[in-house]
């Protein structure tokens, strides 16, 4: 029987196995399918974890949720067209739910579709590689509740191990002899430890956003956002200030590009992640930087210089949990031979023609229609339900118009769901006074519904 080995059980991972399910619940003949997964469940970054560094068989800790994380956009841009938010709560909830929340919903996908038993968790994936002449893949993996090195013989590997757990740690001059805290994002876990304190977070997009926004809501004393080239530009609370590029550091005080300077307490680095494959063969190994199209992937997905090989998700990413669905439907259709591809060079003069398109992107807007296009393109050569992207989109602009209004209110609005057409419901608390991010205490009815049910 043919064998495809799924790296990783996050949600392009899930979204894999769930394709497959897809097809054989329409009487398909499917391959054996085999998802490798370190973590003891699945989820990959939704999986929270109190750790940072290694975890405990000493693999790099993979995920960089931390508590009190909540969406930082709208639910309804994210929906599976094939389950709804309300098919999986049976009510309407609000359109930015907590970490637990969404991990709650992705997971239920997967558990109605009765696919567990095609994952082997506790298993770290060592190496990949490619036999030319046998045309199959050598997975070597570490089985760590039996302490066991093995490896198998597959036909297809698709990799799904996600590009945001691998930090990029830059140096500044100074880091070496300062008094406080240093740390990168993917270390973050809780802002009441900067609770009464300075902090200064380096970067402008959405960790910097965010973990700024959590540093203020859980009490730090005043937040400093420092940018490279472009400032977030958004209202901010009085005890926020917005700097240049930050320069150096001596051991209490942190020196910008404009001249000024200011002491601190900590540092936090939200300054990106790397994609990082150290178990590909250098061959097969996808080497690109983050961005909406990256190159050598066929419909961002297929490895063109070996047509057994797919990645999911390897994308700058405005679109996630539906656009991993459709690069999994893609990458299905291509295994099953329903999908036939073209020619090295007809491939790479494809995706050469997307990239140079991203290139000449200068609007925010225009890149949601960009991944929008992108994902209707992959939709329309499967059975993937279409949904209305041109809705999600318009979602997405009024996102924008929220946050710039401002930044820490835009998590009290609602909007209509594209897939099943619900409106949100309002959440029982506004975001700056939630405290509590557990999925009960979200799920809880606010004093108006208990009135109305009696």
């Amino acid at each position: 029987m043919t064998r495809v080995a799924i790296i990783g059980a996050g949600p392009s991972g899930m979204a894999q196995l769930r394709a497959f399910q897809s097809a054989q619940q329409k009487g398909i003949d499917i391959p054996e399918i085999i998802c490798f997964e370190k973590q003891s469940d699945w989820g990959g970054q939704w999986n929270y974890t109190w750790r940072t560094g290694l975890d405990q068989h000493g693999e790099p800790v993979h995920s960089s949720m931390y508590r009190y994380l909540w969406s930082n956009g709208p639910k309804e841009a994210l929906e599976f067209a094939d389950y709804s938010f309300d098919e999986h709560f049976g009510k309407p909830i609000g359109s930015y739910p907590p970490r637990e929340v969404l991990w709650d919903y992705i997971k239920g996908r997967v558990e109605k579709a009765n696919v567990r038993h095609w994952v082997r968790f506790n298993t770290a994936v060592r190496h990949i590689e490619f036999d030319e002449t046998t045309q199959q893949f050598t997975v070597t993996v570490h089985d760590y509740e039996k302490d066991a090195v093995y490896s198998e013989i597959f036909d297809y590997v698709v990799v799904a191990s996600g590009h945001f757990s691998t930090p990029k740690v830059p140096e500044y001059d100074g880091f070496r002899t300062f008094g406080g805290r240093i740390l990168h994002a993917h270390d973050f876990r809780d802002a009441l430890e900067f609770k009464d304190k300075t902090v200064l977070v380096v970067g402008s997009s959405y960790s910097a956003e965010d973990i700024g926004s959590q540093c203020y809501k859980y009490g730090a004393k005043q937040i400093i956002s420092c940018y490279r080239s472009t400032p977030m530009d958004y209202t901010w609370p009085k005890n926020w200030s917005e700097r240049p590029a930050l320069l150096r550091v001596d051991q209490t005080h942190a020196y910008f590009a404009d001249g000024s300077s200011a002491r601190v307490d900590a540092i936090i680095l939200c300054t990106g992640y790397l994609h990082y494959f150290p178990f590909m063969q250098e061959q097969l190994r996808l080497k690109t930087d983050n961005r909406l199209y990256p190159l050598g992937l066929y419909k961002g997905v297929v490895w063109e210089k070996n047509n057994k090989l797919f990645y999911l998700g390897m994308q700058d990413q405005w679109y996630t949990f539906n656009m991993f669905d459709a690069q999994a439907w893609y990458a299905r259709d291509v295994i099953l031979g329903k999908i036939e591809l073209p020619v090295h060079d007809e491939m790479s003069a494809h995706t050469q023609h997307w990239h140079d398109a991203e290139k000449n992107i200068t609007e925010v807007p225009d890149m949601y229609k960009f991944q929008g296009d992108y994902i209707l393109e992959l939709i329309e050569a499967t059975d993937y339900p279409t949904f209305d992207i041109e809705a999600m989109r318009l979602i997405f602009m009024e996102w924008k118009h929220h946050k710039k209004e401002n930044i820490m209110t835009f998590r009290d609005h609602i909007y209509k769901s594209a897939i099943t057409g619900t409106m949100a419901a309002p959440h029982h608390t506004t975001w700056i006074n939630a405290r509590d991010d557990s999925l009960e205490a979200y799920l809880q009815m606010s004093e108006e519904e208990c009135k109305k049910v009696g």
